[in-house]
């Protein structure tokens, strides 16, 4: 599963037994004079090999580092119960968006490391700081400075444009074209319905988050997509939320009927499968799919393809959720200096080299141009004069009970398939989600 990803989103990190902090005197220096430094990293679609191959490689060139890996599928269950216990990871490579939520419990508990000092780190053994290899615009977002401050507690690791794949061979032999604007899509729908195809589906409605976000930008600008993030008051209540909610819930009309079954993180796959064999049009996705599904079966002639949403004006801006990973540390990490130097290093030529073997692609200046493949047709979504990136999310509050507005965006998108939730409803629980993450701060 993805990033979690953008975004994703997003919810991640908990700390199980890293064997690093077992050292022998607890502070996270094992006996011989290295420092051994903790790294717990959740194992998504970009799989686990690189994070070994890095971590040889760093230890090579730092032969007083011991870096010590633990990796999982459900990394949170595995490190928070020790995280509960003090006992923390130096070094987490964890983004936000996911069930657990783990990054964003963090963010909202103020217990992030400020990581503006790497930033104008120098990468270790090239001249430039790691602030002047990364793309423009990666940093100095909700993402990355969660409390909207020129902080950095959330360094991007990887980016990918996240939208509607869909298979461009099935497009091809059908002569159909992929929709510009809404009233396309819903032309497509009924085209599609009466060749027993579905229009949409999603892995689980956790991937909703890149296109809620681009559709809101989309509908709104990026001043109403910001508006939502920061919770202004009465914000879901516009016209324009309205209409966010209307084009989405029209949407869903068209879902797989197995859509709301697999959406789960056992059997999410099965989802994205419907895609691969020509049982549904679209899913919310990024590049990491393509990794994912590698082994999966598919229709003859499925060929990967990647679209923003459709414009909500014909000839309107589209806007593309990029999806960031993101490395943190967290505030009671024991080995923070290590640690950031550490990271500095992740964004050497030599590790992005590694990670890009594995599609893991980093947001350096320079790095596209050598990409091929399905992520070269991925990433040049990013060349279309009428699409911009959009980074972010919900900013950070303090914590407020009962309250997760992710959840109630996203996972109520399943109660609407079934009918057990209104259009209304889902307004009205947004707006009052909103509102009390608007007096808690936000």
């Amino acid at each position: 599963m993805r990033r979690s990803l953008v975004l994703a989103g997003a919810a991640v990190t908990a700390l199980g037994l890293l064997t690093g902090c077992s050292a022998a005197d607890g502070d996270g220096s094992a006996s011989g004079g290295k420092t051994t430094l903790s790294v717990a990293a959740l194992e998504g679609g970009y799989g686990r090999d690189m994070y070994a191959e890095v971590i040889q490689a760093y230890e090579a060139a730092n032969p007083d580092v011991d870096v010590q890996l633990q990796i999982s599928k459900s990394i949170e269950d595995e490190i928070t119960p020790n995280m509960k216990a003090g006992r923390f990871p130096d070094v987490v490579v964890l983004g936000q968006g996911r069930k657990a939520a783990l990054t964003e419990t963090l963010v909202k508990d103020k217990a992030l490391e400020d990581l503006t000092p790497v930033l104008k780190a120098k990468v270790p053994g090239e001249d430039k700081t790691v602030g002047d290899k990364l793309i423009n615009g990666i940093v100095g977002n909700l993402n990355t400075n969660p409390y909207g401050t020129d902080q950095t507690y959330l360094m991007p690791m990887y980016y990918a444009p996240t939208g509607l794949v869909y298979n461009k061979g099935l497009f091809a032999q059908k002569g159909w074209k992929v929709p510009a604007t809404w009233d396309e899509m819903f032309a497509l729908g009924e085209t599609a319905k009466k060749e027993k195809i579905a229009l949409f589906t999603y892995p689980t409605a956790g991937y909703l988050d890149s296109f809620f976000f681009a559709l809101l930008a989309d509908v709104g600008g990026e001043q109403f997509y910001t508006d939502v993030m920061t919770y202004k008051q009465g914000v879901w209540q516009t016209p324009q939320a309205r209409q966010v909610l209307d084009l989405t819930t029209r949407l869903l009309k068209y879902a797989a009927p197995t859509t709301v079954g697999y959406a789960n993180e056992q059997d999410f796959t099965k989802n994205q499968q419907a895609v691969l064999d020509n049982k549904a049009l679209f899913m919310p996705n990024g590049t990491w799919v393509v990794g994912e599904m590698a082994d999966a079966p598919r229709a003859d002639g499925f060929q990967w393809g990647l679209t923003p949403l459709p414009a909500v004006t014909p000839g309107g801006k589209r806007y593309i959720t990029t999806s960031v990973e993101s490395v943190w540390i967290p505030a009671a990490a024991k080995n923070k200096d290590a640690a950031k130097e550490f990271i500095a290093y992740l964004y050497s030529d030599a590790a992005a080299k590694i990670f890009a073997k594995s599609d893991a692609i980093q947001p350096i200046q320079g790095i596209t141009s050598s990409l091929s493949g399905e992520n070269a047709e991925f990433y040049k979504v990013y060349e279309d004069p009428s699409v911009a990136a959009l980074v972010g999310g919900f900013a950070g509050t303090a914590p407020v009970a009962g309250v997760d507005i992710k959840a109630t965006l996203f996972d109520t998108a399943n109660s609407i398939i079934s009918g057990d939730k209104t259009e209304d409803q889902w307004q009205a629980a947004l707006n009052d989600a909103s509102e009390k993450l608007r007096q808690a701060g936000g």
